[in-house]
Formats: structure tokens, sequence, C-alpha cells
């Protein structure tokens, strides 16, 4: 997305009340794309890379398709309101189904690693047709300075590093450049045309420029045309066009419909609880991992911070979490993903810091450090902008993907920063918390941090007893922030430098859900005393009570993340549902009611019942859910989904929920779902 999109959008939603106006949206279409390049192809059919936290790459920016009769001049352009789309089977193929003037027009699209493949069929059609297109290509993230050479059937695109190439398997009966209109329209209030509907321009720009307009014939009533991603040493300029004229040429309906049934995701049975949760589950990480094996949080839908601190980055935090969750999945589920779980531990390993610590976020293309905010480990004098959670999230993950001897020095030196946080109390020292908007000292950072020594002394090796030690330490910590008042784990005790410091902040919060978690693991190594399962029965309970939201008579249901969340409201009075916070806490009261099962507690069937209500909101055909069962982030009273779609962290939860809740048999006998 460049600043154009984003005045063009700005111009088009700045009075909505639930758009944020200058965003790129994916809260509408489908993503293609397993493990390298990512395409979201749009309700309306027009494609877009997400690729670039994931590949390095930029690619395609900006498009749109449609038809015109081969004797006519003017295009009918596809239309999200006149279209319906889906995934074929439980492929990354997407079908879009465009109903127009001429007829019904399908259009398939699959991304096959650096290659991305749309085929139009236009066979229903009462008349001859073309196929027309503008594609804008931002190589190495420019807007300017691009240049192009027309290869007959294909068009090249380059700047320096970066190559992309279009190629039709009809050939094109024009090109000519496109994009927006100059300066003058950008002022203007109106929102731009894409692309450009008038002809008039310099013939400059049919060369120096990332926008083509195109017309594509049609052949026995299809047209393909292939879009090729690479850096210019990668390969040839004759290779590459090689590449990308056989992609095209190759590709048709059936082609698309064999290559990709041979690249879905592990493969479900009707066996699987709720197989059609976790085989989107599984598309959706497997989609948002990059070439270095970690992933993003989400597709980027913000690159100019404009409502955000951005998405498109790996947290150690959510991604290690992640893995974790996946772990725990696959050795109840048996989904066959040890290369995932290898592939994890090695990019751990790979990004660590030389003080044991992982910085704030990575690029996923390659780990190196990315534009961040919580980066005090690498500043002077700024420990308070530091996230310990996200270094234990990683020392958990690795104490149980494998033996302490898979991963002995980066766990020692892990532990090393992890004790250098650890105050006298047992508790963590001031530094910000899950959700990036605070500073002090948190509880749920404490939980992390239990969860990562009791899993490390659980290895039973050379660093147990240390661990072992300091799992007590934290475990003991945690009393000063219990609230007998409020029956809960207060959400922080403020750090030093706020007004209220060395007070509790009173408040439930979400992310506090990870003490059940924590203390679960801790139970293998320590004893979780009766007066802290009661404590952790009250909080779960109260929390649940206190953050769940229910506007509307029940068209949308969820928990909020906090008490007094403003984030991301527009004009929203109120918190807005989080579908991370739902599927949390419906993997939490899960994890306690099976701590409560193991203890033969009659509360345990309560809680049971409290995570199957709460998974149900999260699930494909629950409300917080879209059509194709993908999570977006936030959800708005009215339904309207928000921010980062779909969020690798809530499908992360669910999976590890539907695994757990299979483990202890506490899911309803109808939860078998055939993943059609």
């Amino acid at each position: 997305m460049h600043l154009r999109d984003a005045l063009d959008d700005y111009k088009r939603h700045r009075g909505d009340a639930t758009r944020f106006p200058g965003e790129r949206r994916t809260t509408a279409g489908r993503f293609s794309g397993f493990d390298g390049r990512l395409v979201h192809v749009d309700e309306n059919g027009s494609i877009r890379d997400c690729s670039y936290p994931l590949v390095g790459l930029t690619g395609i920016v900006r498009s749109r398709f449609g038809v015109r009769p081969t004797d006519e001049a003017e295009p009918t352009w596809f239309d999200a309101r006149h279209s319906t789309q889906h995934y074929e089977d439980d492929t990354g193929l997407v079908v879009t189904d465009h109903e127009t003037e001429h007829g019904v027009i399908t259009q398939y699209d699959l991304t096959l690693d650096e290659i991305h493949v749309t085929h139009v069929e236009v066979s229903a059609a009462e008349e001859s047709l073309d196929m027309i297109a503008g594609v804008g290509f931002a190589p190495d993230g420019r807007d300017t300075r691009i240049g192009q050479l027309h290869h007959g059937d294909a068009i090249e695109l380059y700047h320096t590093a970066e190559t992309d190439y279009l190629a039709s398997a009809t050939g094109f009966e024009t090109i000519c450049g496109s994009g927006f209109d100059g300066f003058a329209a950008l002022l203007d209030r109106t929102p731009s045309t894409y692309p450009r509907e008038d002809e008039a321009h310099t013939s400059g720009e049919d060369v120096l420029g990332g926008d083509v307009y195109c017309v594509i014939p049609v052949e026995n009533g299809t047209a393909t045309v292939a879009t090729l991603l690479t850096r210019r040493t990668d390969r040839s300029r004759e290779t590459a066009l090689d590449v990308v004229r056989t992609a095209a040429a190759d590709h048709d309906a059936a082609t698309l419909e064999r290559t990709a049934g041979r690249r879905t995701v592990p493969s479900l049975t009707t066996d699987h609880p709720h197989a059609d949760a976790i085989g989107m589950d599984l598309r959706v990480l497997s989609s948002l991992t990059g070439q270095s094996g970690l992933r993003i949080a989400g597709p980027e839908f913000d690159p100019y911070y404009a409502h955000s601190g951005g998405y498109g980055y790996s947290w150690f935090r959510d991604d290690a979490e992640t893995s974790s969750f996946l772990l725990d999945a696959d050795r109840q589920l048996d989904l066959g993903l040890d290369d995932w779980h290898a592939r994890s531990a090695a990019a751990y390993a790979a990004t660590q810091r030389d003080d044991g610590t992982w910085p704030h976020r990575v690029w996923a293309f390659d780990g190196t450090l990315a534009p961040g905010w919580a980066n005090g480990r690498l500043e002077t004098n700024k420990h308070e902008d530091y996230q310990a959670d996200q270094t234990a999230s990683v020392v958990a993950y690795l104490a149980a993907h494998g033996d302490e001897d898979d991963h002995r020095d980066v766990l020692c030196r892990a532990l090393d920063a992890l004790d250098d946080d650890l105050a006298g109390d047992g508790r963590p020292v001031a530094g910000e918390n899950a959700w990036e908007d605070m500073t002090g000292r948190f509880t749920h950072t404490a939980a992390t941090a239990l969860e990562a020594y009791s899993a490390v002394a659980a290895t039973d090796g050379a660093l147990d007893d240390r661990a072992a030690e300091q799992a007590d330490a934290v475990y003991d910590g945690l009393d000063d922030l219990w609230v007998e008042e409020r029956g809960i784990f207060a959400l922080r005790e403020y750090g030093p430098n706020h007004d209220a410091a060395g007070e509790l902040d009173e408040r439930c919060d979400s992310a506090t859900f990870a003490l059940v978690n924590a203390h679960r693991e801790y139970a293998r190594v320590g004893r979780v005393d009766d007066e802290r399962l009661d404590r952790l029965v009250s909080h779960i309970t109260t929390l649940v009570s206190a953050l769940r939201r229910d506007p509307n008579g029940g068209a949308v249901a969820g928990l909020v993340r906090y008490d007094g969340d403003d984030w991301r409201r527009r004009e929203q009075a109120h918190e807005k549902i989080w579908t991370v916070s739902t599927a949390w806490g419906a993997y939490a009261a899960g994890s306690l009611a099976a701590m409560l099962t193991e203890r033969d507690d009659e509360r345990a069937e309560e809680l049971a019942a409290t995570a199957r209500d709460l998974l149900a909101l999260v699930l494909p055909d629950g409300p917080l859910a879209r059509d194709d069962g993908s999570l977006p982030e936030q959800v708005f009273d009215d339904g309207t989904p928000d921010s980062a779609t779909p969020l690798g962290w809530s499908h992360a939860l669910r999976l590890a929920t539907i695994a757990l809740l299979d483990e202890y048999a506490m899911l309803e006998p109808h939860a078998v779902v055939a993943n059609d």
C-alpha cells in the first residue's frame, strides 16, 4: 500500500463509523499462499500482495479486473456487491463468481510459491468478451522510479533488487501505463478511480511507473494471467520470463484444482473434532509463516501506522505462544507438524541476542530487527521499554519442544535474562505489558515467568534445580497481586514512574488468563495449594463475567481485552470485543477444568461449560468468525470485523482449546464436523 492508496481510502471512509480511513483492510476476501508469498483476493476479485513481511518482496499493491465485449471499449468491472467467493475444498484455491450484465464470470486464484495465477472463465457469457486488468506493482516498495520492459506476452517491472513479471497465456491486445491522477487529484476531496479512466497520458507512462492497463484476449472461453516476484540476482531475465509464461500457459481451472489439492495443510479427517476450524487454523498459521520460520501477527493493513503500530512483523510472544499451542495440539490430534516445531526452535535460536533476550519484533523473512518501540534492552537506561514476557514465552516453548540438552545454551542465556528481570519479591520488574499500551509490573508478565521457569524445571536436566527455585519464588510472589475485594489477580502493580507507584491496578485484564496455564505447568514441579486453586477459580469466573459483552441481543458476543480499553473504538462508546481475549478465556477455562478434573473437583464441570460456551463464539459458525471461518482481531458491536484479519494468535488459541477439550473429553458429542 502506498500513500496514494492510503489517501484515496481516507477520502472514501473518513466519515465511516467502523472503518478507519487510510487503511488497506483484509477483513473481506480470502488469502492464497502457504509458507511464502501471500496474496489477498478481495470479494471483487482484485488481488494484492501482503508478501513483503514474509519474503521481502512487495509485488502487487493494487489491481482491478473486469471484462468487455470485444467490439466495445466500455469495461464492466467486477463488483463485490454482485460476487460470491469460496475456497475450493480445504485448499488455497480461491474461487470468485461474478454476476455481470454479460453473465456469470468465474475467477480462480492460486498462489504457488513466488507465482500467483489468476484464471478467468467467461464461457457462460452470452457474447464474445475480452478480459481487462489494471495492475500496479511496487518493486522494492517503490511507487516511483519504476521501469517497464514489454516482452510481447509478458511485462517486466523493475527498480533495483526486485523485479516483477506479468504474463498472459493469450498475450495482450493492449498494454499502456495507468495509475492515479496527478498532484491536483491527490489534494481533491473526491476519491480517485483506478485504473485511470481517461487515456490521456505521456508516452513515458507506458514504460515509467508500476501500473499497467491491459486488454487480454479470451480464447476458448478463458484467459489466464500469472505474476512472478523475484530478485534480480536470483535468476536471469530469460529464466524468469520462461517461468511466468509457463505458469500462465499451463494452468486452467482443472489444473489449478489439482495443483491446489497437492498443496494443502496437513490433512484432516472427520475423526478430528471441529475439523473445519482446525483446517482453517492450520491454513492461517501456514500462510502467515515467513521464510525464516517465524510468523507475522497478521497481514499488514496499516503500513503508515495511521491507527496502529503495524502488524506485518514477528513478535516473539505471539509466535512462541502459537508454537506452544501447535505443539500441544499436535501431540493430542496427531497433525504431523514436526517440521513446523523444528523450524520454530531453529528460528528462536538464530534470533536470540547475546544477553539471552529476544527483541521486540523482527522481520519474518530473515529474522533481522524490525521497527519497534520496546527495544529497551538495545538502548541505554530504558529498561521499562522492554517486554520480558516475550523472552519467557520462547523459553516455555523451547523447554517443551525437546530435552534440555537440545536447547541448553539458548535456555541458559535466556534464564540469565529472566533472572535479571526478577525482583527480590519474586515478580518481574516494571516493563511493558502484552497489549503494549502500559508499563508496570504485570500479572501477565509474572505468569509467563512462572510458566517458563516451571517448563525448564520439568526437563530434568542441568538447569532444572535453578529453574525450580525461581518458579517457587514467582509462585509465592503472585500473592502480592491478589485483590481480595474483587476476587481477582490485579492487572498490574503500578511501576516506579507512575503517580500511583506501588499500588495495584484492580481492573480485569484478559491477559491474566495466562495464570492458569502457568499454574498447570508449575504443578509438574511444585504444589498448587488449595487456596491458590480457589483463587484461580474465582479469578477466571470473575474475569469471564466482567469482560463479557453481548450487544444487540446476541448477534455478537465475546470478551473485551480489559476494563476501560479505548483502542480503535471509532464511534463506539465502549470496549470492543477481541477474538484473542475470547479464545484465551475459552482456553483458560478449559485448562482450569483440566486441573480440577485431575483433583476430582466438582467445579470442573462448570468451567468446562464456560470453555465450550466461549469456544462456540469463535468457531466457524460463531458470531466472531468470518464466513470462511477465519478470525479478525476485533469486532464492533454491529458485527463489523476490524484490525488484523486473520490474526494468527486467535487461531492458535482456538486450535489449542479444541485439542485440550478433546483430550479431557469436554467437547460436546456433536463436535465432530466434516471438513468439506
